[in-house]
C-alpha cells in the first residue's frame, strides 16, 4: 500500500532535539520530496521512516501499523543511498539478486524479478558485467534495481544523484520520475537541490532546522510560498526579496518578485537601475540589476537574445499581480 504517517515524531541526540514534534502523512503512490538546506533534518527524517534511526517520541505508521519498534528489514521499505554500495566482485545480476538471496526467495522467482527490473531500468544487456564496467548512471540504476526486486511498499531515496555529473543527474532525474509512473509505488526522495524537487515531486516537504515550513505541490509552493524562507528557497534563480523602505510603498515589510515577473521597459518603470553581470543561457538571459535604495541587485529574466551591456541604464516594471508581500514576522500577506 505504501501509506506512511508520522504523528508527533521527534528525534533527539542526547539533549539536542534535531526533529521537533512533527506530523506528516504520505499517501499511497505519492512521489514526495524532502528538500531544504544542509543540516535541516531531511535525511534524519528519512532514516526515522526507514528504521535506521529510532524515533525518540511519537509514532511512525506504515500501512496503519505502528512501525516504531519494527527493524528496517520488517518495514517493507527499500532504500537507495547516495553511495551505490555495489559489490565490485559480483556481476550486475548477482548484485540485484543479493537482497532476494538473503530473504531466501526461490531461484525461479529471483530470475523473474531480475528480468523484470532489468527491463524497466534498461539493464538487460549489462547483467553479466561487473560494476567497474559501468558508468555512474548505470551503477545507480543497478542500486535501484536491487531495491525494485524487493517489491517494497515504498522506495526511500537519500540524495541518490549527488555523485553524478550534471548531465547524468538530469538523465537519472527523468528515469526515476518515469519509474514512479510505471510502478505507481510510493517514493520518498531526499535532496538539497530544489530543482530536483520541483521537477520530480508531486508533493514537496520544505524543511528548516527539523521543522516543516510548508507542504504542497511544486507550483503551489512556487506561487504561494507561506513565508520568506520558502519563497527564497524554492525557485532557480531565487526570488528577488526587497526589504525596508523600498518595500514600504507596497504596504509590506518585505516584497518578493520572481525574475520572470519583471519586465524591461523603455520608459521609466517602478525601478531604474544599472546592468551588472548578464548570464546568457541560450533560451534565457539572467541580468543582474543594481538599483539605488535596494540592498541586493535584482535578477531579471530576459530573452536569450537580450543584449543589455554592463553599466547600461535599464528600466524595470514588476508585474503587480505576481508580487509577493510578507509581514514583519516573515509570513505571507494574503
Amino acid at each position: 500500500m505504501g501509506h506512511i504517517c508520522l504523528r508527533g515524531a521527534t528525534k533527539s541526540f542526547g539533549d539536542t532535539q534535531v526533529i521537533p514534534p512533527l506530523d506528516l502523512e504520505i499517501t499511497k503512490g505519492a512521489f514526495v520530496v524532502f528538500v531544504g538546506p544542509s543540516g535541516c533534518g531531511k535525511s534524519t527524517l528519512l532514516r526515522l521512516i526507514a528504521g535506521l534511526e529510532d524515533v525518540t517520541e511519537g509514532v511512525v505508521e506504515i500501512n496503519g501499523q505502528d512501525a516504531k519498534h519494527l527493524p528496517p528489514a520488517k518495514r517493507g521499505l527499500a532504500m537507495v543511498f547516495q553511495s551505490y554500495a555495489l559489490y565490485p566482485h559480483m556481476s550486475v545480476r548477482r548484485n540485484i539478486a543479493f537482497p532476494m538471496k538473503m530473504a531466501r526467495i526461490p531461484p525461479e522467482e529471483q530470475e523473474r524479478r531480475i528480468a523484470d527490473a532489468a527491463r524497466v531500468l534498461n539493464l538487460t544487456e549489462y547483467l553479466d558485467r561487473r560494476p567497474g564496467q559501468l558508468s555512474g548512471g548505470q551503477r545507480q540504476r543497478v542500486a535501484i534495481g536491487r531495491a525494485i526486486v524487493r517489491e517494497p511498499e515504498a522506495f526511500l531515496f537519500d540524495e541518490p544523484l549527488s555523485n553524478l555529473d550534471a548531465a547524468l543527474r538530469v538523465g537519472m532525474r527523468i528515469e526515476i520520475t518515469e519509474l514512479h509512473k510505471r510502478l505507481a509505488t510510493t517514493m520518498i526522495y531526499v535532496t538539497h537541490d530544489q530543482v530536483e524537487a520541483m521537477t520530480m515531486a508531486d508533493t514537496i516537504v520544505v524543511l528548516r532546522a527539523g521543522v516543516i515550513e510548508q507542504v504542497g505541490g511544486p507550483l503551489e509552493l512556487y506561487h504561494s510560498s507561506r513565508n520568506l524562507f520558502v519563497a527564497g528557497f524554492i525557485g532557480s534563480p531565487r526570488m528577488n526579496l526587497i526589504h525596508g523602505d523600498a518595500a514600504d510603498r507596497f504596504d509590506a515589510h518585505t516584497i518578493g518578485i520572481r525574475p520572470e515577473h519583471i519586465d524591461i521597459v523603455s520608459t521609466a518603470g517602478v525601478w531604474t537601475g544599472t546592468v551588472g553581470i548578464a548570464e546568457h543561457l541560450g533560451s534565457d538571459t539572467f541580468i543582474r540589476v543594481a538599483i539605488k535604495g535596494i540592498a541586493e541587485p535584482l535578477t531579471v529574466r530576459a530573452g536569450g537574445d537580450a543584449n543589455h551591456g554592463y553599466g547600461d541604464t535599464i528600466h524595470l516594471q514588476p508585474r503587480m499581480d505576481f508580487l509577493h508581500r510578507f509581514a514583519r514576522d516573515s509570513t505571507r500577506i494574503p
